[in-house]
């Protein structure tokens, strides 16, 4: 049942989308861990402050949709059925990824480039007042890779294994990850607990995605698919993060391109290693097709995990 479940959220998802009139629980979530935040993350013992803050708001939040989904189903089965796969459709973010790239795409086609900065700027926490088109590429692609596993894959796997909880578990622990999981003097203690959760329940998702994109999208650069699986297990260490390197050397080698390089954060400049070779310049159609391999991949990942899921319940059962 999880798996037809997690289709339909899918395709509603990609359909509809999030109801702009409507706050996220996202938002929820974030304010609750900003209220925190200001509390504990000051004084002595701020690692074991944040590992409680994580986990009273991963216990909180799982309590809640869990106990959403069984009231609903108490009430009637179908009711349960549609509370979850509404709560599923709106914790993945496919069309909200998609809506966000090519806002960028569209600029760069009229030759906005104020307007390109300025929408970037919204998806990305480098500085982008100055950033020329392949750079804003760059941005857009990376971003898009990345969250097809945090956005999408992480949580429709955590869906297809444990249903509505799963999925909003996972997105509450990614977003104490995003506002916490820093390695900067603010939160280096308090957010290293959030940060390291965080890279443990991406481990599989953001693998077996990046994987899917080595085998199922277009390749369009010279190498063979055996040349391009080892690649991509040699950029993805290089990566800072133990996970979204995966993503974005598959991405890399699949169009062609390279990602990674200089970044500015606040007036400082950092270097993220190189992911791919630049088989081709950086160009705007490149995401269009980051986009293209999000959609694709979503569908792949999807059937491929709710086969094995349903293969091992049948199996058991």
């Amino acid at each position: 049942m999880n798996f037809i479940i997690a289709v339909i959220a899918m395709l509603l998802d990609r359909i509809i989308g999030d109801p702009r009139s409507l706050p996220h629980p996202v938002i929820w979530i974030g304010n609750t861990i900003s209220f925190f935040e200001k509390r504990c993350n000051q004084g002595n013992a701020r690692y074991i402050k944040g590992l409680i803050t994580s986990s009273i708001i991963v216990l909180v939040v799982g309590i809640v949709v869990f106990a959403i989904v069984q009231v609903s189903s108490m009430l009637s089965f179908w009711l349960g059925i549609i509370v979850e796969i509404i709560l599923i459709t709106i914790a993945i973010a496919q069309k909200s990824l998609k809506q966000a790239a090519i806002v960028v795409y569209d600029a760069l086609r009229q030759g906005d480039m104020t307007e390109a900065r300025t929408k970037l700027g919204w998806i990305v926490g480098r500085d982008t007042a100055h950033l020329e088109e392949q750079e804003i590429v760059r941005g857009v692609v990376e971003t898009v890779s990345e969250n097809t596993s945090d956005g999408v894959t992480a949580p429709l796997f955590y869906a297809l294994l444990f249903g509505a909880t799963g999925a909003w578990v996972y997105k509450a622990i990614n977003t104490l990850d995003s506002m916490i999981g820093y390695k900067n003097e603010r939160y280096k203690d308090y957010g290293r607990f959030a940060a390291k959760l965080d890279d443990v329940v991406n481990f599989l998702p953001s693998r077996i995605t990046g994987l899917l994109i080595v085998l199922f999208t277009k390749n369009e650069g010279p190498f063979s698919l055996k040349e391009r699986f080892t690649y991509w297990l040699q950029d993805a260490k290089k990566h800072p993060s133990p996970n979204s390197g995966y993503l974005e050397a598959a991405t890399a080698y699949q169009l062609g391109i390279r990602l990674g390089g200089e970044n500015v954060y606040g007036g400082v400049t950092s270097f993220r290693a190189y992911m791919g070779q630049p088989i081709v310049a950086l160009q705007k159609q490149h995401i269009v097709q980051s986009v293209q391999h999000m959609y694709r991949i979503s569908i792949i990942f999807t059937i491929i995990i709710g086969g094995i899921q349903y293969a091992i319940s049948s199996t058991w059962s």
